[in-house]
């Protein structure tokens, strides 16, 4: 018993010293910078197939994805690790995403296996479950060898369970955007036709040094003739490059608080109203005048969690059907979108998770919680952070 209280006890002191280390760690409010990742480079081709090397396949797809991000979105900055076919170490990778403080640290490969094996997998750091899982994180791992000093950085360097537990508790809240970024991803490909392999958890290094929402991508097995044939060659990795995009743009949306999945059902060419601020509560129902006056006086005191059920260019009416008869809705104004929530839960995030798996059977499928702080939105990390302390 002493000696699983000390692991607890070493576990939370390593967290606590860990997040007076990222200042920056409960701030994210919006995605900004994205750092793409093309696996290996230059002297380490990676795997391969018949005709193709994953280091070339990874750098296709990078530059793809990179592109498109930023046609469509020319205000946001994209950083590559590498643009050419040159080699960097992983500890550089980590480095240049956490110098840039990048929100999102996307790292594209390509796997290897039996010819038998085939399907995309997305990675979060973690535990290996399965020897599978371990033999691709001490692959992607090994290249450490090539770098100049044979490795010799890492010699002290911890991937034991103790410290990746630790390095999961202290950047949870990452985790759960990485992992959200990643079913984005894995539901993308499987659209394309792929088979999907799910959200995995391994000790990779690369993903253990980054201190943002970091995935790992392995986009198919160049040791299957088919998945060869299509992540290698050009028409294959535009249709992966698409794929991570879209989940990009929904996993987006989703951090800054405008769900695509209803979005997607707005028209684009309603009648924008006034872009004024709005925060009022839609009733659905009768109130007498003094329990007016008391909600009125308390309603947007303190921190207060809600679910976002509709996002929409246009006022929607407080009788309206897409309400699904929903009481008490909340509307606030926000990047051009009036958005809707039900239900109001002071400093109970739990009661708003749970709220917000109701909506989603109701039919509000891209429902998620939203935090406000005396009436204004502050980011969902923000909200943790105060409700723990």
């Amino acid at each position: 018993m002493y000696w699983i209280n000390a692991r607890i006890s070493l576990l939370i002191v390593l967290v606590l010293i860990f997040a007076f280390k990222t200042n920056d760690f409960w701030s994210q409010k919006s995605v900004q910078t994205i750092v793409i990742d093309a696996g290996h480079g230059g002297k380490d081709p990676g795997c391969h197939g018949k005709h193709s090397k994953e280091k070339h396949v990874c750098l296709s797809m990078a530059i793809k994805l990179g592109n498109l991000i930023k046609n469509k979105y020319p205000e946001l900055k994209v950083i590559y690790t590498r643009e050419t076919d040159v080699f960097v170490e992983l500890a550089e990778r980590a480095n240049i995403a956490n110098k840039a403080k990048a929100d999102l640290f996307i790292c594209i490969h390509a796997n290897a296996a039996s010819p038998a094996a085939y399907g995309t997998e997305t990675y979060v750091l973690g535990l290996h479950r399965t020897e599978a899982q371990q033999k691709v994180a001490s692959r992607e791992n090994s290249i450490i060898e090539l770098e100049n000093d044979g490795g010799a950085q890492y010699e002290k360097f911890n991937l034991s369970p103790d410290a990746i537990i630790a390095k999961r508790l202290q950047l949870s809240v990452f985790l759960d955007h990485a992992i959200l970024f990643a079913q984005f991803l894995q539901r993308e490909f499987k659209k394309l036709g792929r088979r999907d392999r799910g959200v995995k958890q391994a000790g990779f290094v690369v993903l253990y040094r980054t201190t943002m929402p970091s995935v790992l991508i392995e986009t198919g097995f160049l040791t299957n003739v088919n998945e060869e044939n299509f992540i290698g060659k050009d028409e294959g990795q535009n249709k992966m490059a698409n794929a991570m995009f879209q989940a990009f743009v929904d996993y987006k949306n989703k951090i800054e608080g405008t769900d695509s999945d209803i979005n997607s059902t707005v028209s684009t060419h309603e009648q924008v109203d006034s872009p004024t601020i709005v925060k009022e509560e839609v009733k659905t129902e009768k109130y007498s005048f003094s329990d007016k006056v008391e909600q009125e006086i308390n309603k947007d005191k303190g921190l207060v969690f809600r679910v976002q059920i509709i996002s929409s260019t246009k006022n929607i009416s407080a009788g309206s059907t897409r309400f699904k008869n929903q009481k008490d809705i909340y509307k606030y104004y926000q990047g051009g979108l009036y958005k809707y929530c039900a239900g109001h839960f002071s400093n109970d995030l739990q009661s708003a998770k749970s709220h917000r798996s109701k909506m989603r059977e109701l039919g509000f499928n891209g429902a998620f919680v939203v935090a406000f702080l005396d009436g204004e939105r502050i980011s969902i990390e923000k909200a943790i952070k105060l409700v723990e302390n």
